[in-house]
């Protein structure tokens, strides 16, 4: 039975995978990342599946330790990047993985970056598309706090000061 179970487990990662990368060569978009200096600190994309959006970040030259990994609602980084307003929630639910009546669809988990100030993470979000509400008129940003998200304080998690931003663009 769990060799069964197994090979059946295979089967739907190589179909998932085979999915992404076709899903991967049309309904892409990306988030150049910068921080409050303007220094690039690396990219985010973020690739349409039948599941929600995977984010692939590869980020340099953060501060080692966890970090707030969210998207935003405006797509605008000006320094200290409150320009990017708060966190995407366009179905109006509370802040939080852990809190009973949250998750925003901009809530992701936290970023661990190490010593050298170099990631490389996927995330996958089930709760964002790439779709016109993710791309409105003011558009969508990533951001990366200076603290981790404690997953239940509404409405961003007590996750401090916004210390890198990128917009997301087609």
């Amino acid at each position: 039975m769990r060799t069964a179970t197994f090979t059946g487990m295979l089967a739907g990662i190589a179909l998932l995978a085979a999915t992404v990368q076709t899903a991967a060569a049309t309904d892409t978009a990306r988030a150049a990342m910068s921080d409050v200096h303007g220094k690039s600190v690396g990219e985010v994309t973020l690739t349409r599946t039948p599941h929600g959006t995977l984010l692939h970040a590869r980020l340099t030259g953060l501060p080692a330790g966890a970090h707030a990994f969210h998207v935003h609602t405006v797509g605008r980084c000006e320094p200290p990047f409150k320009s990017a307003g708060g966190h995407f929630n366009p179905h109006g639910v509370k802040h939080g993985i852990l809190a009973e009546d949250g998750v925003h669809a901009g809530d992701m988990p936290n970023i661990h970056v190490p010593g050298s100030g170099a990631l490389e993470v996927e995330v996958l979000n089930t709760f964002m598309e790439l779709d016109a509400i993710l791309f409105d008129d003011d558009g969508a940003a990533i951001v990366i706090h200076a603290g981790p998200d404690d997953y239940r304080t509404d409405p961003a998690g007590a996750a401090g000061p916004r210390i890198a931003c990128g917009v997301i663009t087609k």
